[in-house]
């Protein structure tokens, strides 16, 4: 290309800048900074909005910190897209073609304006080399941005929903998805992953009552009235999917026994949609495979869906739903960016499908993810009933938080456990609040016993807590009122659920509707 092409292309960038900003000439306040601002005081300013409204919303950020944020993260921007004359995307986003043409030129020109600002601090740079995934469902795009002035004229832009960090999340000091040498941290140390090994020392008659044809339920199972629903309801002809570290291949009753005993004649799936790090040079596109090398999954699989079989091992809530587990993480707190991707791709996967009717997900963050509610929103819009843990404290969040993201969610039924005294006051760890919906009794009082599951391997139970057994356990009983009622919609499933909860038709500040009655909800 001649002097003169080169010349026109660069006047036609910036003319759509200057077009397609609301402020008149935002390149100037890219004076007002050059250095990030510290960490410590971005975390101060998420937890009084946490504190104060018991959220923090990216938009509500100015450029200076989301730009600070993506310096001390590892710099992927998610950057939902739209044409500048459409509006309310959010409230139809499942409707959303981005393959066509008004959509694809706006993704198109933030691109060009992307590429134009990032080449002044590094002018080898191609599009190819910022672009980090692609979506081929959502307008949304992952892109790494080291310019100040590109956070700029992108919170600026008519053409812009919305423009935040994927990974940043206050006092993130568990795990890293980097580190200083590009290497990936061990699964293993990840948060919420504990192996899900076997516990030793359950006592018949108090953890847990062996029932035909030779299976463990669980002791919480009878204060939801679960072996009562059982006669007339156990999951068939239902699909939960349940979204979280994935399925170990070594469990067989998630594998070649996942038919035994008085479960037959289902399926289970096991998929992922978390990708590998890109940063590592894998290509763009490459995921992990579905197994759960952090014990989580594998746990809330068990608690929703494992058979009533003959070997002894722990029974599932739905034991004859079918089942889909997705692999959307690394472990239960979403503070990578691939994690951000991977949840979202889950939700929209799950969506998609016409025979899943309940989507299950024992994992979140503090921080709101504009990218996952999309997902979340398109799930919800397709019809499925979604069940999300309110959340399970780690030291530095106890006290400041409440319901975590995304169960904070109004499209979302937030779930928390509770322990089996007689006010049913919340678990040590379990987080609860004005968003709450459903309560599961799964702590014993008296010495802090949690419900049974199946373990990454063998016939002996494990025990999982926090409120993520207590989501897993609700949508295990969704599945049973489903069943029960195969024409219903997912509205006139909820309203049986809530109906039938032990405080309704009053609902607690904090607990929501209270514990779920299994039984009732299917009468």
């Amino acid at each position: 290309m001649n002097r003169i092409g080169h010349l026109f292309i660069a006047v036609t960038i910036l003319v759509f800048i200057i077009s397609s900003c609301k402020k008149s000439s935002p390149l100037k306040e890219s004076n007002y900074f050059s250095e990030p601002i510290p960490r410590e005081k971005i975390d101060a300013l998420i937890k009084e909005s946490l504190k104060k409204k018991q959220t923090f919303d990216w938009s509500f950020a100015d450029a200076q910190i989301v730009w600070s944020a993506l310096q001390h993260s590892d710099r992927i921007l998610s950057l939902g897209y739209k044409p500048a004359n459409e509006i309310n995307v959010e409230s139809r986003i499942s409707e959303i073609d981005i393959h066509q043409n008004e959509w694809v030129a706006s993704k198109r020109h933030l691109l060009d304006l992307i590429l134009f600002t990032e080449r002044k601090r590094n002018d080898t740079i191609t599009l190819s080399s910022l672009i980090v995934w692609e979506d081929n469902v959502l307008p949304v795009i992952n892109i790494r941005i080291e310019n100040p002035e590109t956070i700029i004229l992108l919170k600026s832009s008519r053409l812009v929903r919305y423009a935040e960090p994927m990974s940043y999340e206050p006092e993130n000091l568990l795990r890293r998805p980097w580190s200083e040498n590009n290497t990936i941290n061990s699964s293993s140390g990840g948060s919420g992953c504990d192996g899900n090994t076997t516990q030793f020392g359950l006592i018949e008659g108090a953890d847990y009552q062996t029932i035909f044809p030779g299976s463990k339920q669980s002791w919480n199972y009878s204060y939801h009235k679960i072996p009562m629903a059982w006669g007339i309801s156990t999951g068939a002809g239902v699909k939960v999917f349940i979204i979280d570290t994935g399925c170990e291949f070594d469990q067989e009753n998630l594998g070649v026994s996942f038919n035994q005993g008085s479960s037959s004649k289902r399926t289970i799936e096991k998929i992922v949609t978390f990708p590998r790090a890109t940063f590592l040079g894998i290509p763009t596109g490459s995921i992990e495979t579905p197994d759960d090398d952090c014990g989580h999954g594998t746990s809330m699989a068990g608690v929703c869906a494992a058979p009533r079989g003959t070997d002894g091992n722990a029974c599932g809530v739905a034991y004859n739903c079918n089942l889909v587990t997705c692999r959307g993480s690394n472990d239960v707190y979403l503070d990578a960016s691939r994690e951000v991707k991977g949840v979202a791709d889950a939700f929209v996967n799950a969506g998609n499908r016409s025979d899943v009717k309940i989507i299950s997900m024992s994992m979140g963050r503090i921080t709101g993810s504009s990218q996952i509610r999309d997902a979340v929103l398109f799930a919800y819009q397709k019809g499925k009933l979604i069940f999300c843990a309110a959340g399970t404290s780690f030291s530095w969040t106890s006290g400041w938080t409440g319901v975590i993201f995304p169960a904070s969610m109004a499209e979302v039924n937030a779930v928390t456990g509770v322990k089996d005294n007689s006010y049913y006051t919340s678990c040590d760890n379990c987080h609860d609040g004005s968003e709450t919906d459903f309560t599961i009794v799964m702590e014993k009082s008296l010495n802090g016993r949690k419900p049974l599951s199946l373990a990454m391997t063998g016939d002996m139970p494990s025990t999982v807590g926090g409120s993520s057994v207590a989501t897993a356990t609700a949508a295990g009983i969704a599945a049973l009122v489903w069943s029960r009622f195969p024409a219903y919609t997912r509205d006139q499933v909820l309203n049986k659920m809530i109906t039938s909860s032990a405080n309704y038709p009053f609902r607690s500040t904090y607990l929501g509707w209270g514990n779920l009655d299994a039984y009732f909800a299917i009468l």
